[in-house]
């Protein structure tokens, strides 16, 4: 068993997650491949589902990331929230990261990739486009997929919930001075209704629902049912998770197979952008002593991205089949299995983090 399943899986009632969580990665792998031959074979099934949207918010994969989220956020203690000022620290790391370094370091490396490595091989104006596709996902930080990983790391929930809610305060005010900085553009059209919707669905809607949730258990067995009922309902975030890799791949399979090159291209400086990021939100939690239920999180929410937001501003700004759209699928793509493999990261560095801890700890 890996070292993520020990982690998840003790705080699990009868280790439920079982076979979902034991060979998570194995599932996922399978969910690409499948829903590329899905998407290549049956196109028009997925053409009609990804048709099922508001505000460029697709319904179903809003269900399954809803599915996703609700098991963490009957975690979430709200009688412990008016104390989450009194831990900065994780809330410093989180805001510095999101909104001070990422968006600039994500630009950066777009105008060094596409206007100096790939030079050759990319022409300039489609180099240009693929850096404001960049631009759009760095300046976006998570909003729904962070709980999943920071439920996979065994997270503080209710921390999580407050870094997650003050980012999209932020978002609301810096997103679009954000990006008409960074590409230049002096009137961004900021999708609101993507962006609102997007918060009701995937924090407003579970966060009321597990409330609701927490309460009734509360009131029948306390801590014990809370914890009881979660360890049950743990393997619908990883069917979840699984059912949503699948369906993006799909969406996008076309793309992929007749544009490899260029997907790879994109590839390559968003996974570095999130490996870098997350090494140094990570590493800077650890030498400043806060929590790993906090620390990880922290670095996790600055490494994922917002991506239903950047897919809509990039439609918005530059059309369908524009290169800066095309740049934000690439990331939906690359993000899942990035992540996934720095949620194992966080769980096999564990005692390595811990042990910095020993002589005390603050958030």
């Amino acid at each position: 068993m890996s070292v993520q399943c020990e982690v998840t899986g003790r705080r699990a009632a009868g280790d439920v997650m079982g076979i979902f969580e034991r060979y998570l990665s194995v599932w996922v792998a399978l969910a690409i491949v499948a829903g590329i031959a899905l998407g290549k074979f049956f196109p028009g099934v997925f053409e009609w589902l990804s048709g099922l949207e508001v505000a460029s918010v697709n319904l179903v994969v809003a269900v399954l990331i809803w599915a996703m989220v609700y098991p963490m956020m009957i975690n979430v203690d709200f009688s412990s929230l008016r104390h989450a000022g009194d831990k900065p620290k994780g809330l410093t790391i989180t805001l510095v990261i999101n909104w001070l370094i990422k968006p600039f370091t994500m630009a950066g490396l777009g105008v060094l990739f596409f206007q100096g490595v790939f030079a050759g091989l990319v022409p300039p104006d489609d180099a240009k486009a693929y850096i404001a596709g960049m631009i759009l996902l760095g300046a976006a930080p998570c909003t729904a997929m962070v709980f999943v990983w920071s439920q996979l790391t065994d997270g503080d929930a209710t921390y999580t919930l407050v870094q997650v809610a003050i980012n999209d305060l932020i978002m609301v005010f810096a997103f679009a001075p954000l990006v008409a900085l960074l590409l230049g553009v002096a009137d961004v059209i900021v999708p609101w209704q993507t962006l609102l919707l997007s918060v009701g669905l995937y924090v407003v809607i579970p966060l009321l629902a597990g409330a609701l949730t927490r309460r009734r258990l509360m009131s029948r067995g306390g801590e014990q049912a809370v914890e009881r009922f979660t360890g049950q309902i743990k393997p619908v975030t990883i069917i979840g998770l699984v059912v949503t890799v699948l369906l993006l791949f799909a969406f996008q399979g076309e793309r992929i197979l007749t544009q490899p090159l260029i997907i790879v291209l994109i590839a390559i400086p968003l996974i570095i952008q999130s490996i870098g990021i997350f090494g140094l939100a990570y590493l800077w939690a650890r030498g400043w002593s806060v929590p790993i239920g906090i620390g990880a999180p922290a670095a996790l929410i600055g490494t994922s991205n917002f991506f239903e937001l950047a897919v809509a501003v990039a439609i918005s700004l530059f059309g369908l089949n524009s290169g800066a759209a095309l740049a934000t699928v690439v990331g939906v793509l690359v993000e899942v299995p990035v992540m996934l493999a720095l949620v194992k990261l966080v769980n096999g560095s564990r005692a390595w983090y811990e042990r910095h801890m020993a002589g005390g700890a603050s958030a």
